[in-house]
This record gives structure tokens, C-alpha cells and sequence, in this order.
């Protein structure tokens, strides 16, 4: 539900405001009769836990590197790449 109310309102108010906006109501602040502000309540996703961040890790499809490569030298070309002393190459 959504709601207009003066900043009077809302000082005079605050704590009912509040409590519609844990139940999930928007309100809509006016200042001398226009508005101003909108409080409505966050919506915040739920942390992962590690066993569920490893678990969609091992859900996700494998990366072929080396093709991967050649694909962005076919569409980028390789001549302005860094060569095989590229210091923050996987290799050995």
C-alpha cells in the first residue's frame, strides 16, 4: 500500500510510519505540498553460506581456457598481446 503524508505527518508520526514500512507499505514525504522523499523498506538477499557459494561454484559450466584464447585472438587478433613472459600467467 502506498501512502502520502506531510513531513509533519511523518515527524508527528514517525514511529506508526515506521511500523507500515516493516509491514511493507511505501510512503511518499511532501514538503509544502510537494513530494520529496519515498520510504519504503529494503529488500536485502540472504548471505550465502560457504557449502552453498562452493555448492553453485560446482554448478557453474567449465571454461575452456585455451579456447576461450583463441577465440579472443580470432576477434581481437594476437599481435598486441603480452607474450609468454606474462607475469600474471598461470603457468608454472
Amino acid at each position: 500500500m502506498t501512502q502520502v503524508i506531510s513531513q509533519r505527518e511523518f515527524r508527528n508520526n514517525s514511529a506508526a510510519v515506521m511500523d507500515g514500512v516493516i509491514r511493507g507499505e511505501i510512503y511518499y514525504i511532501t514538503r509544502n505540498g510537494v513530494e520529496v522523499a519515498e520510504l519504503r523498506p529494503i529488500t536485502r538477499k540472504r548471505r550465502l553460506t560457504a557449502e552453498e557459494l562452493v555448492e553453485r561454484h560446482r554448478r557453474l559450466p567449465h571454461v575452456d581456457g585455451m579456447a576461450m584464447r583463441a577465440d579472443a585472438d580470432a576477434f581481437f587478433g594476437s599481435e598486441d598481446r603480452i607474450g609468454d613472459d606474462d607475469p600474471w600467467s598461470r603457468r608454472g
